[in-house]
């Protein structure tokens, strides 16, 4: 019956101390192998995709054998899981948030929030109503100067406006716009 290799049958502790002490990359190769299955379950517990999780094991190894600290290490697998789980954590935060409105809908509500969400997107909808109900010339320059973040000068060059009638347009168009969410939301929208 053939032996088994050597490194199957060392303990976590004499692998990290062979690594140590030879600075050879192989034993600390050995070890990390031996924890490739546990460090792959918990990448798919945390990026739930496959591809991800296999790309977080290969980067949490380079980082291993990179950045191997000076300092003895006494639970190997947990300071791997935790170098893990640090980097999945990364990940996810660094990935581009994609929130749809129905993903919006799923959110739990806490403590009135819900009736708070609903009271602005009520509100919402009446603001782009009393949009409709301005002059062309106030809508335009409001939506111009307030959601498009445009200058003045910006807006005459847009719509061939005065300097004078854009300022007109946009302090009529604000107060008109006042008014008339006043008159349909009440006190709660002053």
């Amino acid at each position: 019956m053939p032996s088994k290799p050597q490194h199957t049958v060392l303990g976590d502790d004499e692998l990290l101390l062979r690594y140590r002490q030879t600075k050879d990359n192989q034993w600390l190769g050995y070890l990390l192998e031996r924890y490739t299955v546990l460090l792959l379950g918990v990448a798919m517990k945390y990026l739930k995709d496959r591809t991800a999780a296999e790309d977080a094991v290969q980067q949490v190894f380079y980082k291993a054998l990179t950045h191997f600290p000076k300092e003895e290490i006494l639970n190997f697998k947990g300071w791997l899981y935790i170098m893990m789980r640090n980097y999945c954590l990364q990940q996810l935060r660094d990935r581009p948030r994609q929130l749809t409105e129905e993903s919006l809908k799923n959110i739990p509500a806490v403590n009135g929030q819900k009736e708070e969400l609903e009271w602005k997107n009520y509100t919402f909808d009446q603001m782009n109503l009393a949009l409709e109900e301005l002059t062309e010339e106030q809508r335009k320059a409001i939506i111009l100067f307030y959601l498009h973040k445009m200058s003045y000068q910006q807006i005459m060059e847009q719509t061939g406006f005065t300097y004078m009638q854009v300022k007109s347009f946009i302090q009529n168009g604000k107060r008109n716009l006042k008014q008339i969410l006043t008159r349909k939301l009440g006190n709660r929208f002053s």
